[in-house]
């Protein structure tokens, strides 16, 4: 794949983050091949970090360490993983510096096989938990955490096994509802809503059936299962690279399969697909919506995989249902 089809297959994706787009253009329109990309992105990083370092106010420091964030964040998505992994780092503090300046109230949470941020009010009438999916992480879905904070609830963004900065000392695991079982002890609170993106609707739907706690669920872009066989090479790379290998990969994609599980998700479900997300190997989640119990399910017929292409046609109805599901009247 050339440096342009990969910046191309990537825009959505980058700018859904919220990326400038212009500056996402200029970015990428530099780039000779695919190697470049990570040290482009981090150089990019890098320069708001400075930037940040120069501001005259508080809140434009803050707002630099986000962006810088995003790029060290989707320098990850280059193809080495030494790239990767000391993007994520990167990534991480920046997001951790940002926070203590933009949310003062703002904790990190640690613990076996997870880490993050748990923003909003102490006093907030729910939790919600972010999860992310096979490549992304805490630092990709800030704009849903700032929409799920303005509706009065607190947000959790964390990373779990072989995902953002966790990525460097662990991988992947199936068995997720042990990670959200362990994060809701963390939190002390009775039980929280779940809303995972791409293979994170996977783990939060997989721990809506196991984790008892857990009082909602939102999926986007989550595979109902997997094939294999079947996953384009690209993505086959990148679970082996999160798995730990090739074998390790195709054992957990065997796992990847909500049928029989989605008859015990009792919390009120959303599924959120696009029309235009036709993965090779991946079963959208139309299934998941109709076999559940309390089940509803968007389609947005011009989106693509997470849909950072009509965010204005999912966003708002998924974190509304999330807000009625956890607190009802109260919002």
């Amino acid at each position: 794949m050339s440096a342009a089809e990969f910046a191309a297959a990537q825009w959505s994706r980058a700018t859904g983050a919220g990326i400038d787009p212009h500056e996402y253009r200029r970015v990428t329109d530099g780039l000779t091949s695919v190697a470049d990309w990570g040290p482009s992105f981090v150089r990019t990083g890098l320069a708001y970090l400075e930037r940040a370092e120069g501001a005259g106010s508080s809140v434009t420091t803050g707002e630099y360490l986000l962006t810088a964030a995003r790029w060290f964040h989707l320098a990850t998505l280059a193809p080495s993983a030494e790239d990767g992994r000391s993007a994520a780092a990167a990534a991480d503090r920046a997001l951790g510096r940002a926070l203590v300046i933009r949310e003062p109230g703002a904790r990190r949470l640690t613990g076996e096989g997870f880490t993050g941020w748990l923003c909003g009010p102490a006093d907030a009438p729910g939790t919600v938990v972010v999860v992310p999916g096979l490549d992304s992480a805490k630092e990709e879905f800030l704009d849903l955490v700032d929409a799920l904070l303005a509706r009065g609830l607190a947000v959790f963004a964390m990373d779990g096994p072989g995902q953002g900065v966790l990525a460097a000392t662990s991988t992947l695991t199936a068995e997720y509802e042990r990670v959200v079982g362990r994060v809701v002890d963390a939190l002390g609170v009775p039980s929280v809503g779940l809303v995972g993106l791409s293979l994170g609707g996977y783990f939060a739907a997989r721990s809506a059936a196991l984790e008892p706690r857990v009082a909602a669920v939102a999926t986007v872009s989550g595979p109902l299962r997997l094939d294999w066989a079947e996953l384009p090479q690209p993505v086959r790379d990148i679970m082996a690279r999160r798995c730990g290998g090739a074998g390790a990969a195709g054992e957990f994609a065997d796992r990847v399969d909500l049928t029989d599980l989605a008859r015990r998700i009792e919390a009120p479900l959303l599924v959120v697909d696009g029309g235009q997300d036709v993965i090779p190997g991946v079963t959208n989640g139309e299934p998941l919506a109709r076999l559940a119990p309390h089940g509803t399910y968007l389609s947005v017929p011009h989106g693509d995989h997470l849909l950072g292409n009509a965010r204005p046609d999912w966003l708002p109805y998924l974190t509304d249902h999330i807000t009625h599901a956890l607190i009802g009247g109260r919002a």
